[in-house]
Parts: C-alpha cells; structure tokens; sequence
C-alpha cells in the first residue's frame, strides 16, 4: 500500500551531511516544519542506531511550528574506500484534537498505510586531500601494505623455525644429560606453555595471512 501524503517540510530533505575526519561527534541539524493546521507527531530512526545519537528523536508538532533535530555521528575510523549505506526514515502522524498524552499507543493504533515517511541518506563529506592521505597513509607508514605484510611473515617464521631449533636441542641435552651453565639459568617450560606458544605463533601466521591476502586484493582491485 502506499503511504500518506508527508505533511512535514524537511529542511535538508533527502541527505544529511557530515564532515569529516570524524575523530570528534559531528553534528547534522534536521529542521522540520509542520506548515498544515493539525497537530503532526515524529519519530527518527535510522539503520545505524549506534553509530548515531538524535535529539530529539521523537515528538509533537504544533501547526505552523518548526523544530531542530540534532544528529550527532559518533567518532569513527573513517575507511574511503568503504561505502556508506546509512540512512535515517522520518515517520510523521496526525495528532487527533484532543490526545495529550498516550503518543506512543497512538503509534501503535495507527495503520501502517496511514503513517507518512521521508527517507534521507547520510553523505560523509571528507575533502579530497585527506581522503588521499587516508588512503596512501598505510603504504607511507609501511602498515598494511604488501612489503609490510611480507615481511611480518617472513619474521615470524624465522621465529618459528628458531623455537622449533631450540626445543630440538633442549631435548637433545636432556636426552645426553648434558645441559650446560647457560641452560640452567633459563626456566623450564612446561609441555602445555610450549603448546601455547605454537597456538600462538600458528595464530599470528594465520592473520597475518589473512591480512596480506586482503591487501592484495585491494592493490588488485
């Protein structure tokens, strides 16, 4: 079914916009005014409750007034090369003459063909250059990118290969009853924390793995 002509008058009416870096909360006014002679009641919602913080987030509207949301997105780290999908549905009502109180069972009461809806989508407004710098940030730091990862693997399996040496010849001395000076100031490990530290280490090998395979398919895409 379709719904009901919006009676409210969004202000801006299809995007709200959010500068970047998004290291602090960034806030979006929402300006909605109710030009008609009836009361209009409101409800915000959006498909990343939380990511976003909106005051108000519901109410009423006299005839002929206007109100302010604020809608505040919260600090996070910001990726260009992902795309934004979040977007925010404004649901509006009319208010029969008479009803104070009790909007909430007025919602509920209210057939959803009868309910007015404008939906508006979230455009994150970054300047070029720092969307530039975000993206080559990785490569210029050595972080994330497929040198980077080489060599984080190449590392861990020298020290793979150098614990697999030294449990080799820590064996081979108790075995022959041989154990030197040196030895004997090291502490013992015992076979569950030797356990734990392959777990560990295959661990580290397998994201890492994972990492670099998901940097190179970016180079490649």
């Amino acid at each position: 079914m379709s719904k009901s002509q919006q009676l409210l008058v969004l202000e801006p009416p299809v995007e709200l916009k959010f500068k970047g870096p998004f290291t602090d909360v960034v806030t979006a006014e929402l300006k909605m005014s109710n030009p008609s002679k009836k009361r209009i009641g409101f409800k915000v919602k959006t498909t990343a409750p939380k990511q976003y913080c909106v005051r108000p987030n519901n109410g009423l509207i006299e005839p002929g007034a206007t109100i302010s949301v604020a809608v505040m997105l919260q600090p996070f780290n910001y990726d260009p090369n992902e795309k934004n999908r979040h977007k925010f549905l404004v649901q509006a009502l009319i208010v029969p003459d008479g009803v104070t109180e009790n909007h909430e069972m007025l919602w509920k009461d209210t057939p959803a063909d009868q309910l007015m809806e404008s939906k508006l989508k979230c455009v994150f407004d970054v300047d070029a250059d720092l969307v530039q710098q975000m993206r080559s940030s990785d490569v210029t730091d050595g972080k994330g990118s497929e040198d980077y990862m080489r060599r984080e693997l190449h590392q861990l399996r020298e020290e793979n290969t150098r614990l697999k040496d030294e449990g080799l010849r820590q064996r081979r001395g108790l075995t022959r009853g041989d154990v030197s000076s040196t030895d004997q100031l090291k502490p013992a490990l015992a076979p569950g924390e030797w356990s734990l530290r392959w777990v560990i280490y295959l661990l580290l090998i397998a994201i890492v793995a994972l990492s670099l395979g998901i940097a190179i398919g970016r180079f490649i895409n």
